[in-house]
């Protein structure tokens, strides 16, 4: 057990080794949702061009209740707090409807550049 909790400095180097091994498996893990939202991300902008290209809505109520129905029964059987669970998820639906919105914009208005990048070649670009 520590004295200070200030750092690692003074800790048994057994516990240290053993925080160090679940430091690196929980750095292994984000690593691995990092990638896993990226696939999910690519797949959902598939689906909103299609949304786009059929003029369907950005939003799907119908799916995101059974999505989040769904997600809550596997955090129970995974003992993951199934209210954490949804609103993981529906922070996740409110950026994929947003980023529908936006092709479905884009669709309909054309592409709009970003913000924070000027609508002409600099010089020296």
């Amino acid at each position: 057990m520590t004295t200070s909790n200030t750092g690692t400095a003074d800790v048994d180097p057994v516990v240290r080794e053993e925080l160090t091994r679940l430091r690196d498996s929980i750095d292994n893990i984000d690593a691995a949702v990092v990638h896993m939202l990226a696939e999910r991300f690519k797949c959902t902008q598939q689906v909103g061009r299609l949304k786009a290209e059929h003029r369907l809505p950005p939003a799907d109520p119908d799916r995101e209740g059974r999505q989040i129905a769904r997600l809550r029964a596997l955090a129970e059987n995974a003992k993951l707090d199934p209210a954490f669970a949804e609103k993981f998820l529906n922070f996740i639906i409110a950026e994929v409807i947003r980023h529908h919105e936006g092709i479905a914009d884009a669709a309909v208005n054309g592409p709009t550049p970003p913000a924070d990048r000027p609508t002409t070649a600099s010089p020296g670009e």
